[in-house]
Parts: structure tokens; sequence; C-alpha cells
């Protein structure tokens, strides 16, 4: 008997809810490389939760999900708080490459408001010194970089804030992690971002493990997704997504080592994906 994998569910779920019952936007700020405005059909308001603990990862089967470059990416925000377009490359991280506005950076905005605010080191020492408490949240959209970031027509976060929970059970601290979306192109980088918040839930959980002693542990990730849209030339590939079935694997991925948080690297995961077939289309990235 095949296993229910709950990320193929909401995919499905999701793409359908966008193709029957979706909304077309107008006048859109996104343009493709061609220059042709990102026309899309959205919903709003949709709300994901994933059991990390449980085995729930946000991996689905029934397209390929670039894990490793995420995860990458995820180093380069909040462990490198890095706004270098250079570093990106080093790192393997191109597809920010659009997103120049003029100086090799992405402006304003990602690791370099976690840079101007000292928001990780706040997170984590919140974390460690009052892991009960109710105000754990790290939030890229500071609205003074924001507006500045405008001004340099860069591209202001679109999965923008955490809000960290933490439960005791038994001997083990658990994270349960609210991740708020304002935007999400939800079939080209949606499960991309499920799973890069879950490696960086990874993270802290290690982190604190060491800083605490005592052992912690993922648990819940809820995604919150205001407008969660998809690219008219993308319908058919939703169309291919929902013809396909699911292979009943459940992905996953884990630290192999507790460490502090700036002492990760790409090589301390260890990965079990499942086998995907990739989408007959090559879906493009509007900017």
């Amino acid at each position: 008997m095949k296993q229910i994998i709950k990320s193929d569910t909401y995919l499905k779920d999701t793409l359908k809810e966008i193709l029957e019952n979706g909304y077309y936007d107008e006048n859109p700020r996104p343009k493709f490389k061609c220059g042709e405005p990102a026309y899309s059909k959205f919903i709003t308001h949709t709300i994901e939760t994933y059991d990390i603990n449980r085995g729930e990862y946000p991996i689905p089967t029934l397209r390929p999900t670039a894990i490793k470059s995420g995860i990458k990416e995820i180093l380069w925000i909040y462990q490198q708080e890095s706004n270098s377009l250079k570093l990106a490359n080093e790192m393997g991280i191109f597809w920010w490459d659009e997103f120049n506005v003029g100086d090799d950076t992405i402006g304003i905005a990602y690791g370099e408001v976690c840079r101007r605010y000292d928001l990780v080191n706040k997170l984590l020492q919140n974390l460690e010194q009052n892991p009960f408490g109710r105000r754990h949240i790290l939030n890229l959209y500071q609205e003074e970089e924001s507006v500045k970031q405008d001004k340099l027509g860069g591209l202001n976060p679109c999965f923008y804030s955490t809000t960290w929970s933490v439960r005791k059970v038994d001997d083990a601290m658990y994270l349960d992690v609210l991740l708020n979306s304002r935007s999400s192109d939800y079939i080209v980088a949606g499960f991309i971002n499920r799973t890069q918040y879950t490696a960086l839930a990874q993270m802290v959980a290690g982190h604190l493990t060491v800083v605490t002693g005592i052992v912690h542990k993922v648990g819940k990730l809820t995604v919150i997704t205001a407008n969660a849209h998809l690219y008219l030339r993308h319908i058919k590939s939703a169309e291919e997504i929902l013809s396909r079935e699911s292979s009943g694997e459940q992905g996953s991925f884990w630290l192999t080592c507790d460490k502090l948080f700036w002492e990760y690297t790409i090589d301390d995961w260890q990965f079990n994906l499942p086998k995907t077939e990739k989408l007959s289309q090559v879906l493009e990235i509007a900017v």
C-alpha cells in the first residue's frame, strides 16, 4: 500500500483550486526575460502544515525540487547574511542574478536585512534564554529598508517572516515554525521554500542543542501564503502534474551532527530523496 505523501496532496489540491477557482490579475509587475508581462491566476490565504518530527517532509514526488540549492540559498541569506551575487554564485546559487539592482547585489533585502538588524543572533539568543516566550519572530520585511529597496527596483522578500514556538515533550524541546509568505510562485518555487525553512529549523535546533545541552528537534512547519499564483505560461505544467500519480515514497533530509548555527555547511546534510520525473516544460522565472 502506497504511503500518502502530504506534499503531493497539497500540490495537487492547490493547483486544482487555482485552475478551477482562481482569479486573474491585472497590470502585473513581474515580466519574463523577453519583456512580456507575467500574467497569473491566483488564490488567497492557503495554509499547509507538515509535522516534520513525524516524517511529513514537504518534498513532493510529482515533480523535482531543488532542495540542495535551496539550502545553499538559506546559508547565503541567514548564515552569511549576504546580498552579494558574487558570493551567491560562488555557493552555486544563480537564480538571483536576474534581480541585480546594478551593483552586483540584490539590494537591501534578505541577508542584508538580517545583517543590519542582527536578526539571527537575536532569535537564537531569545530561544536559548526564554524558550517558551511568545515573541520569537524573525521578520525580513523591515518597513524602512523595504521602502529603500522599492526605490532601488529590487525584490522585497516573498517568504518574509517566521514565528518560532517551543514545546517540551518528555526530555526534548520541539521547535514549531510558522512561515508567512506574501506571494508564492507556487509551481516554480513553492516547495523549494518549504524545504528551505525546514533546513533552517534543523540548523536552529542543532544550535540550541549545542548551547543548552538539551535535545532540540524540529516539530511542525506551517506555511501561510497570502497569494499563491500560477503564471499563465505554466498552466500546461500544472495540468501535467495533476495527471501524475504520487509514488508514495516519502523523501527526507537531516543534519548528521549538531553544531553552532554559523558552522554548518551543505555537507552536514544527508538526503533520502524520491525519484521524480522532470516536467516537459522549462519553468521560466518572472522578474
